[in-house]
């Protein structure tokens, strides 16, 4: 991992614990789907590294850690293997499956950001590319299975918090390069932003939270232009001189008459 967290082992193999989970979460929708052993892998494959191969394109750093790096190839290849063996059983593990698909959430997003910020990219690139790093492995998933994507269709938390965990991430970073505070601390960070991203995308789905939507109206709003109002006017205008000359040529008339 870039960053403060890649400076200690323990989030290292973390991070690579939740790249298998999203492995066999991206496995698992494609055995759903019934289809063979070889999409199952690759669909595990991009799902748990779509994300950092999408961001390293954008930043030009090729080729992309998805397919350079053995170890994170190997464990994304491998959760699709097991999937495709172990499905029945870890079909079962709805909860244990979700907190470590939002620890995946959390660590890619602080992960990407960070990277982001290192390649120099300003802090409202960098909250994109770590979104990206954090959803487009899923978004490129569905896309392969013809559905539609998680992050649209599941209307609880979800890319909100990785949003969140994004512009933390981004704070964190600049306060640690301009020697506000120490790595350490920074380390320490980064890890409270990835349990934040955790706890908010658990809480949604457990208290069954949702962000609002459109506003529920049954009138539609009136709006008149200027243009309008001035046509109205003028036509008010219109009807007065009509009046007026109407009353003057009865006044001509009556004259003439007593003449």
């Amino acid at each position: 991992m870039e960053g403060a967290l890649g400076d200690n082992i323990f989030f290292l193999v973390v991070e690579y614990i939740a790249m298998g989970c999203c492995g066999m979460v991206g496995g698992m929708w494609a055995i759903r789907k019934k289809y063979d052993l070889f999409a199952i892998i690759t669909t595990s494959w991009i799902t748990a590294l779509g994300g950092g191969i999408v961001r390293d394109v954008l930043l030009g750093a090729l080729p992309p850690v998805g397919i350079a790096d053995r170890g994170f190839v190997f464990t994304g290849l491998a959760a699709g293997l097991l999937v495709a063996i172990a499905h029945p059983e870890i079909d079962k593990w709805k909860w244990l499956m979700l907190t470590l698909d939002a620890l995946a959430l959390g660590l890619f997003a602080v992960n990407g950001t960070a990277k982001a910020l290192d390649f120099g990219m300003s802090g409202m690139a960098s909250v994109f590319l770590g979104m990206f790093t954090a959803l487009a492995g899923g978004l490129i998933r569905d896309m392969m299975l013809n559905q539609v994507p998680v992050v649209v269709r599941d209307k609880h938390w979800y890319a909100f918090p990785a949003a969140i965990g994004c512009i933390l991430t981004v704070f964190v970073w600049k306060g640690a390069h301009s020697r506000t505070f120490d790595v350490k601390t920074e380390m320490i960070l980064d890890t409270c932003i990835v349990l934040l991203v955790v706890v908010m995308r658990i809480i949604s789905v457990k208290f069954d939270l949702t962000l609002l939507g459109a506003a529920k109206r049954t009138k539609p709003i009136k709006v008149s232009t200027p243009k309008i109002r001035i046509h109205k006017k003028r036509k008010r205008n219109n009807i007065n001189n009509n009046l007026i000359l109407s009353n003057a040529n009865k006044d001509v008339t009556k004259n003439d008459e007593d003449l």
